[in-house]
């Protein structure tokens, strides 16, 4: 891998890992279409330490605030009893679903998951959930209200529902915060409160994500000076551009709804899917 590669694939990372195209996908898919190797999913899970920056800076008057709730909650022996302390134990058991999947298909996530066809139907599968969406509610509105605001008004079902779509991003071509925020549409949030509660969520399963294959593929990873220096530069990319992403998506969705996202998914799934049938691109990297 060469430093442009490393920055290039960084700033895809950083890009895509919060707006609702799939960032797994795009890391997959750029590579293939350069004529670049595929960096590998555990290339793709250390830069996202990168985006999981991003969040901590983005987010810091949250995080900060879950984190005084929680303590203050286990402390006086109610850990249900604020908002703040409700939302960081539903953070943790929305991350649970996905820890224990992500561990039992290991293998065959950075695998057989990572081919195009795989990728092509992730795209359109996930597209298809983020329209339905879209479509709850406008019915929604029509009736007068627009979804609930604000981190106060998540509950239980909101945790479980959107920690369960959470699985589904394993599968690159999802989409994290695709699967998410239209599970939290779909659940009664509005777009913004369902947005800001699936970057959250993200926080732990993409730190244990990052840690643990930096841990398993230290040697390949940080087994040189020029491999440090690729790891690194690919880290600090995604950092700055996720946190860019973040802070606009987040604005956008004050007045916006997903369907660019969505044309643009369909958009691609179909050049995807012309690339490798006329045999442009291989199904595997």
């Amino acid at each position: 891998m060469t430093l442009v590669e490393a920055i290039t694939l960084g700033i895809v990372q950083g890009l895509t890992e919060f707006l609702p195209v799939s960032s797994t996908a795009h890391l997959r898919i750029v590579p293939a279409l350069l004529g670049w190797e595929d960096p590998g999913a555990a290339y793709s899970a250390v830069i996202q330490c990168g985006t999981l920056a991003a969040v901590c800076v983005a987010m810091r008057g949250d995080i900060a605030s879950l984190l005084r709730g929680f303590f203050k909650g286990i402390a006086t022996g109610l850990p249900w009893g604020s908002p703040e302390s409700r939302v960081s134990l539903l953070i943790l058991l929305g991350t649970l679903p996905i820890v224990v999947v992500g561990f039992a298909l290991r293998k065959l996530i950075k695998g057989e998951a990572r081919r195009l066809e795989v990728v092509i139907g992730a795209l359109v599968a996930a597209t298809v959930l983020m329209a339905v969406a879209e479509i709850v509610i406008r019915l929604r509105q029509r009736r007068g209200p627009t979804g609930r605001h604000g981190l106060d008004g998540i509950g239980l079902a909101d945790g479980l529902g959107m920690g369960l779509a959470q699985v589904l991003a394993l599968v690159p071509g999802t989409s994290r915060s695709g699967v998410t925020i239209s599970s939290g549409m779909l659940g009664g949030l509005d777009r913004q409160t369902a947005a800001r509660f699936s970057f959250l969520l993200s926080l732990p399963a993409v730190a244990a994500a990052g840690l643990l294959e930096a841990w398993q593929e230290r040697n390949a990873i940080f087994g040189s000076t020029e491999a440090i220096t690729m790891a690194a530069a690919g880290t600090l990319a995604a950092a700055v551009v996720g946190y860019g992403a973040i802070r606009w998506l987040l604005a956008m969705l004050g007045s916006h709804t997903l369907w660019p996202f969505i044309i643009y998914r369909l958009v691609l799934a179909t050049i995807l899917a012309w690339s490798l049938a006329a045999g442009w691109v291989p199904a595997v990297g």
